[in-house]
This record gives structure tokens, C-alpha cells and sequence, in this order.
């Protein structure tokens, strides 16, 4: 029975290896649980000694060469500032130089504007009165050319003829066709003839 227990035994054996404990674990075991406790114990001892660590530690940063102090981090914070504070103002002048530029235009398109309006005033009223004046051509004509059909024939041809050509073709061109034969009638031949090929140009 003994043998049977020792081959189930060297059985067991040969079936489980034995396990080796990896580097992590040794490295975990062997160097930071005593650091950890170390240094536990260090700040305990700091502690009771008044002393703060942490102030300790910012100094002795600060001393080492490669990392820059919290005064030389403000120095360059405050020419990054000021580097800023110039490049702003420059961009607010630049922008308040196109702000004037854009009034300078939009005063002058004002006044451009005004002086249009008022040349625009001034040729509507130059056009009324102009109306007027026409209106009051026509009805000047108008009263002479009833005039000139009150007129019998044989007194308006004289007349006519006195006048210059433009005249006395208008208002023969507005005569009833009754009448300027009449009127053309009392007139010599040849004057009689030239204003009938006057209109006939018409």
C-alpha cells in the first residue's frame, strides 16, 4: 500500500509542476512594498516633525537645472501677455482705421446722394414749369388758331404769308380741310403752292 501511495504521490508531482513566482510578483515583493512602507514612514516622521513635505519637494524641483521656477513660468507668462496685448491693439487699430475708412465712404455716399436729390428736385420743377409753358403754348396756339378759323379767308391769307414758313405751316396743318382750302384759295398761286408742298413734307 505504501508503494501505491508513493506512485500516486510522484504522479501528483509530475502532473502539477511546481510554480515559479514571476518578475512582476518579485518586483512587487522585493522593492515597492518596502519603498511604499518607507516612505509611509518618512512622512509619519515629517509630520511629527512640523515639517511640510510637499514644500520640501517644489523646492528641491525648483533647484534642479532642466525644470524651470514658478518665477521664470510667470516671467515668460507675462511676455506671452504682453507679446498678446501688442498684437491686440495692432488689430484694434487696424480695424478702427477700416471703420473710418468705411465712414469716410458712407458720409460721402451721403452727400453724393444729397446733391443727387437735389439736382433731382431741381429738373422736376424744371419739367413742371416746362409743362406749364407747353400748356400754355398750346392754349396760346389754340386761341390763335380759332382765331385764324373766326377769320374769313380772304384777311387770314395776307397773314399768313407775313409770318414766317414754320409758323404759318403749323397753323395751316391745323386747319380743317374746308377752311385751308379757302384760305389757299385767296393766296397768289406760288405761295399757294409752296405751302402745299410744305406740308406734302410734313
Amino acid at each position: 500500500m505504501a508503494k501505491k501511495e508513493n506512485r500516486i504521490k510522484t504522479e501528483l508531482e509530475v502532473q502539477q509542476p511546481p510554480r515559479k513566482s514571476g518578475g512582476f510578483q518579485k518586483f512587487f515583493i522585493w522593492i515597492l512594498i518596502p519603498v511604499m512602507f518607507v516612505v509611509a514612514v518618512l512622512l509619519v516622521v515629517a509630520t511629527l516633525m512640523n515639517t511640510n513635505v510637499f514644500d520640501l519637494g517644489k523646492k528641491a524641483v525648483s533647484s534642479l537645472p532642466f525644470v524651470e521656477s514658478e518665477a521664470q513660468q510667470a516671467k515668460d507668462a507675462v511676455v506671452i501677455d504682453d507679446s498678446k496685448v501688442v498684437s491686440l491693439q495692432a488689430e484694434i487699430q487696424e480695424k478702427e482705421a477700416e471703420i473710418a475708412q468705411l465712414q469716410k465712404k458712407l458720409d460721402d455716399t451721403t452727400t453724393e446722394k444729397e446733391k443727387l436729390l437735389t439736382e433731382q428736385e431741381k429738373l422736376l420743377f424744371e419739367i413742371e414749369k416746362l409743362n406749364r409753358e407747353q400748356d400754355d403754348v398750346k392754349r396760346d396756339f389754340n386761341d390763335i388758331l380759332s382765331t385764324f378759323d373766326k377769320m374769313s379767308p380772304k384777311a387770314a391769307a395776307p397773314v399768313l404769308i407775313k409770318m414766317s414758313d414754320a409758323q404759318a405751316l403749323r397753323i395751316l396743318s391745323s386747319l380743317k380741310p374746308d377752311k385751308l382750302a379757302a384760305i389757299l384759295e385767296k393766296m397768289e398761286p406760288q405761295d399757294a403752292a409752296k405751302y402745299t408742298e410744305l406740308m406734302a413734307k410734313q
